[in-house]
């Protein structure tokens, strides 16, 4: 079968709808991804063998283009041109769509792509399945972006030919990607329609990366560490957050491990009690942390607790305080706003994390959470049914 999977945006955002492509080539599918691939995951992408078409622009592009960076400094005041921006762009990547989903048997959309994915699809007269790695009504309409969103989909609407509203009865698969233990009251609410909204675990590479020996031979020679990631999160000044790091761990007496990711951290030294790297494999080093302080993405939080390690989300905003949540009512942790954060209360904080009640606790949840191996799994299976039975639902 001919699958297109189209996603947008940071790892984050790829990085599911990637894992997904990988393991449906390596079951003979013909795979074509649609999307705009952060520099980290192109080696991967290339060594799968998966075929990527660009689509869009490239994320990190658009934070050079002054006329986006300066409706991001005053989106009030630059409604009517973030409309017609958010048009261009979302015109851009429906051009793609339309050509790439020629003869395909199914689209997978990505969480930003489930709108104009379904207008191809409806198009096309495929099935559609998207694949959410956070509930989606944090995306709806009511959110700064919902005007410009829904512009852009009656534009797209008029410029296909379809009728302003969908047809009826089109009820795409929507894939939960992350845990139901996780979103209890949601699971609930769901529970009468689990085979349209089914909760398969996150979906993640679980990719190597070239610190991951000398990281894993650094945690051997002392005190599990804690680890620190921002994520794809810009931070503004790297030299004084990893001071600050340095200096509560100091304080409750932690090593620590920094991950900047893609912030500038060059020039600033390795201590013998703090660690500084772009980037680990979670999956690895996670385990070997006596706590893990993050952006609270929804990757990392999967993550941790399939580690069996407390965690202290620092968040900033989009699905982030969502993950907060979860993590306190999972009893493992808790979170509060990053900018919130001094080095007096991330001190009391670490303090807290690191007791043997949050410990304990976060070795129970462990267990009780889906493998990566067996949410791929779930997941291919379920997109093979769809496309197999040609239907949306």
């Amino acid at each position: 079968m001919k699958i297109v999977v189209a996603a947008y945006g940071s790892r984050g955002d790829v990085e599911p709808a990637i894992a997904v492509g990988a393991e449906l080539l390596r079951r003979g599918h013909d795979v074509r991804m649609a999307t705009t691939v952060p520099p980290e995951m192109r080696a991967y992408v290339e060594s799968a063998g998966l075929v990527s078409v660009p689509y869009g622009r490239d994320s990190q592009d658009l934070l050079g283009d002054e006329d986006f960076t300066r409706m991001l400094q005053n989106p009030l005041g630059a409604i009517p041109q973030a409309i017609e921006y958010v048009a261009q762009v979302v015109a851009e990547k429906h051009t793609t769509l339309v050509s790439v989903t020629d003869d395909a048997d199914l689209l997978v959309a990505g969480m930003t792509e489930q709108v104009p994915a379904a207008n191809v699809a409806e198009y096309q007269r495929i099935p559609l399945a998207a694949l959410h790695f956070f509930p989606s009504q944090i995306l709806r309409p009511g959110s700064p972006q919902g005007g410009a969103t829904t512009h852009a989909d009656r534009a797209q609407r008029q410029a296909l030919g379809l009728p302003d509203e969908p047809r009826a009865g089109g009820r795409a698969l929507e894939i939960q990607a992350y845990e139901r233990l996780c979103v209890p009251a949601l699971a609930a609410q769901w529970a009468a329609e689990d085979d349209r909204r089914p909760f398969v675990g996150a979906v993640t590479l679980q990719l190597p990366t070239d610190s991951d020996d000398e990281v894993l031979s650094w945690i051997a020679a002392g005190p599990p560490p804690v680890y620190f990631g921002f994520g794809s999160t810009p931070v503004a000044a790297p030299a004084d957050t990893i001071a600050v790091i340095g200096a509560a761990c100091s304080r409750v007496g932690a090593r620590a491990l920094i991950c900047m990711g893609a912030n500038d951290f060059g020039g600033i030294p390795n201590t013998e009690n703090v660690k500084v790297v772009r980037e680990v494999n979670h999956a690895a080093v996670f385990p070997a942390c006596s706590a893990v302080v993050h952006h609270g993405g929804a990757g990392t939080t999967a993550a941790g607790l399939r580690a069996g390690t407390p965690t202290l989300i620092l968040w900033n905003g989009l699905d982030q305080p969502m993950w907060a949540t979860a993590i306190q009512y999972l009893e493992v942790g808790f979170g509060r706003r990053f900018s919130d954060s001094t080095l007096d209360s991330l001190t009391a904080d670490l303090h807290q994390i690191l007791s043997q009640q949050y410990a304990a606790q976060a070795r129970d949840v462990a267990t009780q959470m889906t493998t990566t191996a067996e949410s791929l799994t779930r997941a291919a299976d379920l997109l093979e049914d769809v496309a197999r039975r040609g239907t949306s639902g």
